[in-house]
């Protein structure tokens, strides 16, 4: 049998060798998930590829994912389903296409009790490229040799979320789609806990439907979104990550897509604007897109009721489908807690405008 991930150790440069012998002797769980940090590695653009959603595969019944033993729990009428009684690494690939869908419609699926983070690297990849090419991060913190991996980790030493935003906000609530300026975006995402606080002491994530969103709309609000389009830019983030001495791996790009984006497998259309990458509306000057987007982002962050905030423990899979929600963290728990965790991103089609 092979060894555990918690038992592997993540080979190091000489520059990182001391800080990773020092965070295991504190006692993350899963030394290999360490995030690593090369400033000389390279990765080439980004090209346009081939995509099947593999949802459009799947039988509507889902037969292979909600078995009799699988028992679910909505958590909103518009985002959020918890699942127990199925594993996701021993799903078919008929199990995984009905598990496209099922993301799809129900935006978030909250798996408890999985085995997923003690696979292995390549078998967890292996999982995750059945939904798309995996995209490889520019600026995170990855697992050395497997740039798939995006790495999130906070520790009393450690705290990239605050360094990224800054001392100077009220809140830290940022509100995103991940790496939204990609030309092609991700799709069906996953996230494994390695570590994290205690049930109600925070560390939490809050996701939205953005289809709910744009439903919430007047008709003819929804008429003057529809064609419009908007850039997402990847620019800021390259450029903090210079200035703290972070890796740049892949020249920042910035890509326009549609305000309204329609989900290939379900048909729903969705915002597709946030704050954490959008920066401005194509063909509109700046006090008019400044206008627009403030609009927009207002409405989303304060819709508490088509939000969740979904919580975690070690062996909680997250499976979310980035084309139709944001999220933020929430930077509530104690400093002297660690919490790390894992994203791997397929990445799926080109937007379709709405």
């Amino acid at each position: 049998m092979a060894p555990s991930v918690a038992d592997l150790q993540t080979p190091s440069t000489k520059d990182t060798i001391s800080s990773l012998k020092q965070e295991v002797k504190k006692g993350p769980s899963y030394p290999f998930y360490y995030p690593y940090f090369d400033v000389n590695e390279k990765f080439p653009p980004t090209e346009i590829f081939e995509f099947t959603d593999p949802g459009t595969r799947a039988d509507p019944a889902k037969p292979h994912l909600l078995t009799p033993n699988t028992t679910t729990h909505d958590i909103s009428p518009y985002i959020g389903t918890e699942i127990t009684g199925v594993q996701i690494s021993q799903l078919s690939p008929e199990g995984l296409d009905e598990l496209a869908l099922y993301t799809a419609q129900r935006k978030l699926l909250v798996f408890r009790d999985q085995d997923f983070k003690d696979l292995g690297p390549d078998r967890q990849i292996e999982i995750a490229r059945h939904f798309g090419p995996i995209q490889k991060h520019p600026t995170s913190g990855n697992a050395k040799g497997y740039p798939e991996f995006h790495v999130v980790y906070r520790d009393a030493d450690h705290d990239p979320f605050r360094e990224y935003l800054g001392d100077d906000r009220a809140n830290r609530t940022q509100w995103h789609s991940d790496v939204s300026y990609e030309k092609q975006t991700p799709g069906t995402t996953f996230f494994f806990i390695l570590d994290q606080p205690d049930s109600g002491t925070g560390g939490d994530t809050l996701f939205l439907s953005q289809v709910e969103a744009y439903k919430r709309l007047s008709p003819e609000f929804q008429k003057r979104l529809e064609g419009l389009r908007a850039v997402h830019s990847a620019v800021e983030q390259a450029e903090n990550s210079r200035k703290r001495g972070g890796p740049v791996r892949r020249e920042p790009v910035e890509t326009e897509h549609p305000v309204v984006r329609v989900h290939p497998v379900t048909g729903e259309k969705a915002l597709y604007v946030n704050p954490g990458f959008t920066r401005r509306i194509v063909g509109f000057k700046k006090e008019e897109s400044e206008y627009l987007l403030k609009f927009l982002y207002d409405h989303i962050t304060k819709g508490a009721d088509f939000q969740i905030r979904a919580t975690y423990k070690p062996g909680t899979v997250v499976v979310w489908d980035n084309r139709l929600t944001v999220h933020s963290a929430t930077g509530d728990f104690d400093k002297s807690v660690r919490r790390h965790a894992v994203r791997l991103t397929p990445q799926a089609e080109v937007p379709i405008a709405g």
